[in-house]
């Protein structure tokens, strides 16, 4: 799609804070700098890709070998998948996790908060193909704040007059220093889908850990769940709403060999903890409604 730089940054360009820019490929990039982080976001699925509170580690991970490539789903960053998680329910030429990551959207609005943080809001362009997949009427938007924390919401209105239901997730990878020594709290006593076990219905006990391929959707989970990282001494705080269910996700060595753009040893360098509509917790939205799914992502040294 064809995309005029220079009107759009005089549009919603900030001088020295945020800007857009074409990459190799053609994909276009919010670039975004202010004294609390820097990110990025790409037009393409709204995919925010890289957000870095100043003097600190990365705290979402993109893969050194991600292909920035229209048409194809970035890896690593925050993809959006709506509107269902997995593969279709009917429809198994549809793709897995919906299309709303792959496809074009525009940037319909940026600003600078009281505390120096930065507001854009992003809004789905539906088309033909689009449509064929999901032929309700609608609107999608995707608001991501930067600053000392990250904070993105998903929002879905109903603009028809006939409710439908969605299913969706924040699929955010994070940087850990080796995932075999990271550990996730907050899913205790959830029960959970094994994937990787043919589905087999389970029951967390303590931290989750990593130390083969993990496939999880937690039910039940509402709770703020926390990344320990010992290796980066750190903490990663996931709050949200909007959400009844989480997915921890790690492809581990044979699987990330297979997949093609996760870098070398890039399956120990992340982990996927996604808040989620999946599985039965989905979204009934009614005519003229809406539903937002709101995380907050925030780090703290570990003392």
């Amino acid at each position: 799609m064809s995309m005029d730089i220079p009107a759009l940054n005089a549009r919603y360009g900030i001088p020295g804070e945020v800007g857009l820019t074409e990459q190799a490929g053609g994909m276009i990039v919010v670039e975004v700098s202010n004294p609390h982080a820097e990110a990025s976001i790409a037009l393409q699925g709204a995919h925010l890709m890289t957000w870095t509170p100043r003097g600190a580690h990365p705290v979402i991970w993109l893969s050194e070998d991600a292909k920035l490539v229209p048409g194809k789903s970035i890896r690593g960053g925050v993809p959006v998948c709506w509107p269902w998680f997995g593969p279709h329910a009917s429809e198994p030429t549809f793709p897995g996790h919906g299309f709303a990551r792959t496809v074009p959207w525009e940037l319909a609005e940026t600003g600078r908060l009281v505390n120096g943080a930065s507001r854009l809001v992003f809004r789905i362009l539906q088309n033909d193909a689009t449509r064929v997949q999901w032929p309700h009427p609608s609107e999608l938007e995707l608001h991501v704040v930067v600053g000392p924390t990250l904070e993105i919401e998903l929002v879905t209105r109903n603009t028809g007059d006939a409710p439908f239901t969605v299913g969706g997730a924040l699929h955010t990878y994070f940087e850990v220093g080796d995932v075999r020594r990271a550990r996730v709290h907050g899913l205790d006593g959830c029960p959970y889908i094994d994937k990787v076990d043919g589905g087999a219905r389970k029951r967390q006990s303590g931290p989750v850990t990593i130390a083969g391929e993990v496939d999880r959707i937690y039910l039940e989970s509402t709770a703020d769940c926390v990344i320990e990282d010992p290796v980066l001494g750190r903490l990663i705080r996931i709050a949200k709403r909007g959400s009844a269910s989480s997915v921890v996700w790690n492809p581990w060595i044979e699987k990330a060999a297979k997949m093609g753009d996760l870098g070398k040893d890039g399956y120990l360098r992340m982990l996927c903890v996604e808040s989620t509509n999946a599985d039965a917790d989905v979204v009934d939205i009614a005519p003229g409604a809406e539903h937002r799914l709101w995380v907050r992502y925030s780090v703290e040294d570990l003392g």
